[in-house]
């Protein structure tokens, strides 16, 4: 492609070289002879100072956002993030003109309300794609995604295969470094939800008010907002985006959309959806008010897209719900076992809330603190989780390159504060095991953070990890509930706590 029609739209600061493009990355990896190589500033490396190292492996030229002393084998530009992103649009010759967009941002609900406005547009007709934190769907075809919202060259990739498959919409998680990085440049969304914006990402963004800010610049993007009355980071986007705004509560009658007589139960939920001039009756499959609150934004946005109210809320009836958000599973036992992607702060407080509404025995929540990720949340999770949960067993999820052991150091405090009882078991496997073994009729077992995850990450790579399999496995080799007796009493008692387990008994 000639470097005028890559480049077309695209603010420079210095002339365009007259060549043709071969290939375009960010990654020295994945240079080739003619490629045009963008100096991308990440996280951890800043590719302007690899820029010398991809013009020996054959790149054409690089772009930068300062000089490099290369001649004319620099482009410069104001920012590398939005020329990569707008280059590679006309590269896949701007497949996001042939879609309308559909944009979810939040801390929380972004992958629930994605499915069920993907959901009910197919069941309406409209053939729809989607780009998540569980998969791609190309409108029909899916496979498992790697990141929320993917780099420019994947994500334009996949809204051409959308457009080229003949899909009408893409709906997608929009995520916050997705957003801070400009990695959707060049889209237009029809309708932008805002979910809320709760502690996490911290260490990428470093405050929340930084958090927020990359969150918002979703709605200068938008021709349309729905956006959760309930939260008071929606509260300001009401007040300060860019475009029209609808608003949803729960809650609360100033919103132009507010749920109505809401229903609890231990298989859904039910509310009456009102608006100026409107009303219906909402039965969703899944328990919780941040379910009906899910609920309310997906027919919001949906409404913003033209949809019928009554054939919406129908189709939301019909729907299963989205794997490892608070997902039942199938065990046989006479206590329940759940799994979900809960892993921040306040999305462990909603689910536990929940969870108390329904269920008639004790709630024993198992989870851990991400490794290489925001180390401010973990005390906060696990005081949440002491608060509002009848037993704690605290174990790993996806340490990554930190110690497992302090990690869960660093998030035990937050247990000290409350006389709830725990178990602390650093092997996830071992501890899921425990839990299964401790439970009672009647009791719930919350399997928090791993939700659909199939994996764990380690320091010396990734195992497979599925806890739908590891319940079965275990279960199969015949974990049951224990009596009261053989739990023992309520005394603390501790093993050693290098590589063993800690516990203050059930």
């Amino acid at each position: 492609m000639p470097l005028s029609a890559l480049f077309a739209g695209v603010p420079t600061l210095s002339p365009l070289p007259t060549l043709e493009a071969a290939h375009i990355t960010s990654d020295t990896r994945q240079v080739s002879a003619g490629s045009i190589f963008f100096c991308i500033r990440g996280f951890t490396h800043d590719g302007h100072d690899f820029a010398a190292k991809a013009l020996e492996l054959g790149a054409a030229a690089v772009v930068c956002e300062r000089g490099l002393d290369l001649g004319e084998r620099q482009i410069l530009v104001p920012d590398t993030h939005e020329a990569y992103a707008l280059c590679c649009a006309n590269l896949f010759g701007n497949p996001q003109r042939r879609l309308r967009l559909v944009g979810v941002t939040g801390t929380n609900g972004k992958t629930t309300i994605t499915h069920l406005i993907r959901d009910v547009l197919q069941g309406l007709g409209h053939k729809t794609g989607l780009i998540g934190t569980i998969e791609t769907d190309l409108g029909g075809v899916t496979f498992p995604a790697k990141y929320t919202t993917p780099d420019p060259l994947t994500f334009y990739s996949i809204l051409a295969q959308m457009a080229d498959a003949g899909c009408e919409y893409a709906v997608m998680e929009v995520s916050s470094h997705g957003l801070d990085q400009k990695r959707v440049a060049g889209c237009r969304f029809a309708v932008g939800v805002f979910t809320n914006l709760t502690q996490d990402h911290l260490d990428y963004h470093g405050t929340m008010e930084a958090y927020f800010q990359a969150k918002k610049s979703l709605f200068s993007l938008c021709d349309a907002g729905v956006v959760n009355l309930d939260d008071p980071y929606g509260r300001r986007i009401v007040q300060e985006a860019p475009c029209p705004i609808r608003s949803f509560s729960t809650s609360q009658d100033s919103a132009d959309y507010t749920a109505k007589s809401i229903e609890l139960r231990a298989d859904g939920s039910s509310f009456a959806f009102v608006g100026s001039g409107m009303i219906a009756r909402v039965k969703f499959p899944v328990p919780g008010e941040f379910s009906v609150s899910n609920a309310m934004a997906a027919i919001g946005a949906c409404l913003a897209l033209g949809c019928d109210l009554q054939k919406t809320t129908a189709l939301l009836a019909g729907s299963h719900g989205v794997p490892g958000r608070f997902e039942v599973l199938r065990t046989g036992t006479p206590y329940t076992v759940i799994r979900d992607y809960a892993h921040t702060p306040d999305a462990i407080e909603k689910v536990l809330s929940a969870l108390r509404a329904v269920t008639r025995g004790r709630i024993m929540i198992l989870f851990g603190c991400a490794g290489n990720r925001d180390r401010k949340k973990r005390v906060h999770m696990t005081d949440l989780a002491a608060r509002l949960a009848d037993f704690v067993v605290l174990t790993s999820d996806n340490p990554r390159s930190e110690d497992p052991m302090q990690i869960i150091e660093d998030a035990k405090p937050g247990l000290l504060q409350h006389s709830t009882p725990y178990a602390i078991i650093p092997d996830r496997y071992e501890a899921i095991g425990w839990a299964l073994s401790h439970c009672r009729q009647g009791d719930t077992l919350l399997l928090a953070g791993k939700g659909h995850e199939d994996y764990q990450v380690l320091k010396h790579g990734t195992i497979h990890f599925d806890e739908r399999e590891v319940v079965a496995e275990l279960l199969a080799r015949g974990i049951s509930e224990k009596t009261e007796d053989e739990q023992g009493g309520t005394d603390e008692t501790f093993g050693n706590c290098r590589g063993g387990r800690q516990q203050r008994q059930l």
